[in-house]
């Protein structure tokens, strides 16, 4: 069963440390919830996870193995949804998913049929042949987490999944989620939205020291 945990970690960003000795651990099939208070570290925490913030002190392992001794293995196996929409505005919407499921192909579906299912998850296939540059706010939204449907991969990082979605984008995303982790997958998501997902633990970053760096 595959296994990512985190140990002892030390985030600090600029002259403020965000979070010192934070532990996590988050199993095939399971979900972690990152919750605490604006400025406690949930998306500096994702980020970490996702590489794209490295840790003062600490260390992430994958089923035991550093993941900073094969970082390429490590990006291979999550996908990574942050503020910003990675939604390409002259592309249309089936285009836009379409490039994502090309790129880790399902051995279950071809790129188009993927992507088929993926628009039908989040209730967008009416908006398949529009560019991006003509969606709302909610409809980019809905895009970019098509596109971690589309395209396989284990681990999925979702920072405040939930922004500019009503309550039935909501909805297919819990189902998405749920889906995931029934196929073995794990999901560690911020949010101040109370989402569905099966069986979750709670990370609290507020119960984490935050400081000046002298």
């Amino acid at each position: 069963m595959d296994r990512f945990t985190g140990s002892d970690l030390l985030c600090i960003r600029g002259e403020r440390m965000v979070f010192t000795g934070l532990d996590f651990e988050v199993s095939a099939g399971g979900a972690l919830i990152l919750v605490g208070p604006n400025g406690s570290g949930k998306s500096s925490l994702l980020r970490l996870m996702a590489r794209l913030l490295k840790p003062v002190a600490g260390g992430m392992a994958w089923n035991s193995e550093d993941v900073s001794d094969d970082p390429d293995a490590h990006n291979a196996r999550l996908h990574y949804v942050g503020h910003m929409d990675a939604v390409k505005p002259v592309l249309s919407v089936a285009e836009n998913v379409r490039f994502w499921a090309g790129l880790r192909p399902n051995g279950q579906a071809d790129p188009v049929a993927a992507t088929a299912r993926a628009l039908e998850t989040f209730g967008i296939s009416h908006l398949a042949d529009i560019p991006g540059r003509f969606l709302s706010a909610g409809q980019r939204r809905r895009v970019n987490l098509a596109r971690i449907v589309a395209s396989p991969a284990p681990l999925w990082l979702l920072d405040e999944p939930t922004t500019a979605l009503d309550k039935q984008a909501i909805a297919s995303l819990e189902g998405a989620i749920i889906e995931h982790q029934r196929g073995g997958g794990m999901v560690v998501l911020a949010t101040h939205a109370a989402i569905e997902a099966q069986t979750p633990s709670v990370l609290d970053l507020g119960d984490f020291e935050m400081a000046e760096v002298a």
